[in-house]
């Protein structure tokens, strides 16, 4: 689609704020009022249409597809989306260590332990911990509170959780940097441990290298719209 607008602004309206293309409101695909109960995540969002040049790039508006997503697909059906997300921390990539060789097994316990630490004194949920791939069942009371966690957030920032969770393979991942725990480089760090070693070890192919370039930037879109909506940063 070719840019087809000249100006863009805010403006508070009922419910949140607006993005105006010429002074028309802009709707969701669903063609829904794209309302976000947040000024400086309504104001990065604008900033992201005023920077199209003559089309308009999706893939470059990552803002605006989070709140499209809250609108059209989490408020619709948001407690199926809260237990979508909850039942990640029934197989959370943290619980889940190598048997060998030593030094990764070091690694995955200095980067994961104190993330479950953390996990069970902020929201009293204690996940098992196991090696090998073979499934672990959760004590049910810490996927209750997990879910209780996950529910305490509005619509816009669970559809950044669930980017967060499924680009981590981690939902204690996304919850920490939700709360602060983790900032965006720390969360990376935190789901790429593994492959991070193999690096290490045999080097990273030219596909592999795009595929994590694409997934960090991702990751760090979702982190800065919790960082707008959380912390007002």
């Amino acid at each position: 689609m070719k840019r087809f607008y000249k100006s863009v602004v805010t403006a508070e309206g009922q419910g949140g704020w607006t993005v105006l293309l010429d002074a028309r409101p802009i709707k969701t695909p669903a063609k829904v009022l794209l309302t976000i109960p947040h000024r400086l995540l309504a104001e990065a969002v604008a900033e992201e249409w005023s920077a199209q040049e003559t089309e308009i790039v999706p893939a470059t508006m990552p803002l605006t597809r989070h709140a499209n997503t809250a609108i059209d697909r989490v408020a619709p059906q948001r407690d199926h989306v809260i237990d979508e997300m909850a039942a990640y921390g029934g197989s959370d990539l943290v619980c889940y260590r190598a048997e060998a060789p030593m030094a990764l097994v070091v690694r995955q316990h200095g980067a994961w332990g104190p993330l479950l630490d953390w996990l069970e004194a902020r929201h009293g949920a204690r996940l098992v911990v196991t090696e090998g791939i073979s499934h672990v069942s959760q004590p049910p009371e810490a996927l209750a509170r997990l879910r209780t966690a996950l529910a305490a957030h509005e619509d816009v920032v669970l559809a950044a959780l669930h980017t967060l969770t499924t680009l981590s393979g981690s939902l204690v991942v996304a919850l920490a940097l939700a709360d602060g725990r983790l900032d965006a480089e720390g969360a990376w760090a935190a789901a790429r441990v593994d492959e991070h070693f193999q690096i290490e070890r045999w080097g990273e192919d030219s596909e592999a290298v795009i595929r994590a370039t694409n997934q960090r930037a991702e990751l760090g879109a979702a982190a800065r719209l919790l960082d707008l909506c959380l912390r007002g940063a």
